[in-house]
């Protein structure tokens, strides 16, 4: 988390190297693993500015699209449970490898297959390849930034991979978004883009250091320790949050809003991520329990005017736009928070599994809303009624969660 970073450091250093300064290749198989990393996580949200030319090009309603998302996050949650065994078996350089080939394969599909199977078929496999990646990218980064030099914090590791867990996302719809206002082949292109620079990926990785130990741990990746419960809570509703906001945005800007942009779709989620990511990158220096008490008051802020803007006589898209980087920006933050909680206490052998099992619940956090609200608005319910009931439920999950993990932090420090 912010500050200083004692613990960590030296039960990695414990495993490093003795050597006190960097060969080339393991500085530069950092930046390649980071680089990867961003290119499948932007590949997650990809889509998401597309879906109307999809709905358009096969007949789709609201609930087919939910289970084109439903698809992909199963794809996500379920791979994210087994990746610390898959890592044990061919290593932290093996997962990151086949996360890159399955988002090219999938990428392939969705712009080969101009049918609703291929974009279920291409969308499952996408979660696969979301699910290897984020899962193990944030530990391989703690681990190489040790290797490189077993003296420093790994709080800079630690920072990269939580900016691109929650920055990468925006990236994609942003591309997508401009390459479908402005180019041709909408519904190809972007994929085809994405294999270009899943190739470079590949060969980027292969000259990072592989830093785990396949075959030497067992099926659970570590002593099977448990998620803290507060932090799974504030991670869960931080990205229903996010999920909500991100979820619904195309189809009020296209609707409720009246501005149907391809570009200002892809551009808006861009928005909402980055500001996850400024949020991250500002509160450097603030205590956990700012960090995360200021996260806790951007969401519930983003969430009263997400409503309002939608519910107003005349739909404010400024005040849209302005919920949205509200919302964002506490979800980065707590998502930081919450990480440095979980990797501050936990093992070096427990570290794959906690970051898989806060990533599982960060992605069901990001899906149950778009679900649920995709199902409401198949049987009917309208878009501000339906944004309303969610952004009540969110906004009690937010406060409750937030309200526990600070309590939780405020026992931790006079003990």
């Amino acid at each position: 988390m912010a500050g200083s970073d004692p613990g960590p450091t030296r039960d990695l250093n414990a495993g490093a190297s003795d050597s006190k300064k960097a060969a080339p290749h393991e500085t530069s198989g950092f930046w390649a693993v980071a680089y990867a990393f961003l290119i499948v996580m932007a590949v997650a949200t990809l889509p998401s500015p597309l879906y109307g030319l999809y709905r358009i090009r096969d007949d789709l309603s609201p609930f087919t699209i939910t289970v084109v998302y439903a698809l992909f996050a199963a794809g996500t949650i379920l791979t994210l449970v087994r990746v610390p065994w898959i890592a044990s078996q061919v290593g932290r350089r093996g997962v990151m490898l086949a996360s890159v080939a399955t988002m090219m394969v999938a990428a392939g599909l969705l712009a080969l297959w101009k049918d609703l199977p291929g974009l279920l078929a291409g969308r499952l496999l996408t979660g696969v390849a979301v699910g290897l990646s984020a899962g193990t990218a944030i530990t391989y980064l703690v681990e190489l930034q040790v290797r490189a030099d077993p003296t420093a914090s790994v709080v800079r590791a630690r920072t990269v991979g939580t900016s691109i867990t929650v920055g990468a996302l925006g990236v994609g719809p942003l591309i997508a978004g401009c390459l479908a206002q402005w180019a041709s082949w909408p519904l190809t292109l972007p994929y085809l883009v994405f294999i270009a620079l899943g190739a470079i990926a590949i060969a980027g990785l292969m000259t990072a250091p592989e830093t785990g130990s396949p075959g030497r741990t067992g099926p659970a990746g570590g002593s099977g320790r448990l998620l803290p419960i507060p932090a799974a809570a504030a991670t869960l509703s931080a990205y229903s949050a996010m999920g909500l906001f991100a979820g619904l945005s195309g189809l009020f800007l296209a609707t409720t809003l009246g501005h149907p942009s391809h570009a200002l779709s892809g551009a808006t989620l861009f928005l909402v991520f980055s500001c996850g990511v400024t949020s991250q990158l500002a509160t450097t220096k603030l205590r956990a329990s700012q960090v995360l008490g200021l996260g806790t008051l951007s969401m519930l802020v983003g969430l009263v005017l997400l409503v309002t803007s939608v519910r107003l006589a005349t739909p404010n898209l400024a005040l849209f736009l302005i919920s949205g980087a509200l919302i964002g920006a506490g979800s980065g933050a707590v998502f930081k928070g919450t990480t440095g909680v979980v990797l501050e206490t936990s093992a070096p052998e427990d570290r794959l599994a906690m970051t898989s099992a806060l990533l599982i619940v960060l992605y069901v956090g990001l899906s149950v809303p778009v679900i649920g609200a995709g199902i409401a608005l198949d049987q009917g319910a309208s878009a501000p009624d339906t944004v309303l009931v969610f952004a009540i439920l969110v906004g009690i999950g937010v406060a409750l969660s937030g309200w526990a993990l600070l309590g939780r932090r405020a026992k931790n420090s006079q003990t």
